[in-house]
């Protein structure tokens, strides 16, 4: 191989190198990102966090809809060694309905993401309550009559592998392109 040749093949292997770190670079610093998720918002719709936290980043209230007392107390504490942030527990005082439930999951646009991963918890089986107004990013779990137990972390990473391919926008909200 000659001399010329050996150093047209390092000028092309330099130039590759420098085209791969520059294409990094730009998608990387890229600003417009997400910004793409704006246009899809109608007016009036409530801009919502889709973003799939870790449980230590997600803050919940625990209330007991059953009979069964101190079950709240027990959930918080079995959510809390699981690493979750809970604000309150204690009694539901609106119990209509969740005796033939696992649990109800009240959440807001700020809860989308948060609700998806708890959801997980109660395997795909927790009934969503979308509360359009709700400003906070709490997730309100309301226990049920059909409550057994919380899952464990290898049915959680199925039932998120099985959870309709990531959060689902509630009727009114679009992504808010901030927060992708």
């Amino acid at each position: 191989m000659s001399f010329a040749r050996v150093r047209a093949l390092l000028v092309v292997g330099v130039l590759a190198v420098i085209a791969v770190v520059f294409v990094a670079v730009t998608l990387v610093r890229d600003t417009q990102a997400g910004k793409q998720a704006a246009s899809d918002c109608n007016e009036g719709d409530k801009l919502a966090d889709t973003r799939l936290r870790l449980p230590k980043d997600i803050k919940i209230n625990v209330y007991n809809g059953t009979d069964s007392v101190g079950l709240a107390n027990t959930v918080k504490t079995d959510f809390q060694n699981r690493q979750f942030k809970v604000l309150k527990a204690g009694d539901e005082p609106n119990r209509k309905g969740i005796d033939d439930a696992v649990a109800v999951l009240r959440y807001g646009p700020r809860g989308v993401g948060s609700y998806h991963v708890l959801k997980a918890y109660f395997l795909n089986e927790a009934e969503p309550e979308f509360q359009l107004d709700r400003e906070d990013d709490v997730v309100d779990v309301v226990i049920g009559g059909e409550f057994k137990q919380l899952a464990t972390i290898t049915e959680v990473h199925q039932a998120l592998a099985q959870g309709s391919g990531g959060p689902q926008l509630p009727p009114q909200t679009c992504v808010d392109p901030d927060l992708t």
